[in-house]
């Protein structure tokens, strides 16, 4: 992936952010594939449903999405007598979830970037050349 030069704050669409994934960017699927990146190996359901505290149908209804978007595996199995599903992220979701929080992180670098040159500039009236009445 080829970074972009950092637009200048009053660039146009500076601040329209198309680098946001809407099948990533959803907070329950944000957790689930974050705690997914910490486990190379996967997560059985039960245990990625404590880590993001969800309902098993929330969990089961957000993996089905991630699941057709090719980001996430999941395989059925049992361990002894009882059901397990294991998730595990793919390859392309690694790198797509890569590249998506390369994404976060220049968003929220060049927001504090901003604050702090706002900080110290002129107060915004002086800037905008108002005068107090």
């Amino acid at each position: 992936m080829t970074s972009k030069p950092t637009p200048t704050p009053d660039e146009p669409g500076r601040y329209a952010f198309d680098g946001i994934d809407r099948v990533l960017h959803e907070k329950a699927r944000l957790g689930i594939l974050t705690s997914l990146l910490a486990h190379d190996t996967g997560l059985v359901f039960n245990e990625l449903r404590e880590l993001c505290v969800l309902t098993d149908g929330n969990l089961s209804r957000h993996l089905q999405t991630l699941q057709e978007a090719q980001l996430v595996e999941i395989w059925k199995g049992h361990k002894g007598r009882r059901p397990q599903t294991l998730v595990r992220l793919t390859d392309t979701g690694r790198t797509r979830f890569l590249g998506y929080l390369a994404v976060l992180e220049s968003i929220v670098s060049g927001a504090l970037a901003s604050a702090k040159a706002e900080e110290t500039t002129a107060a915004p009236a002086d800037r905008l050349g108002f005068t107090a009445g």
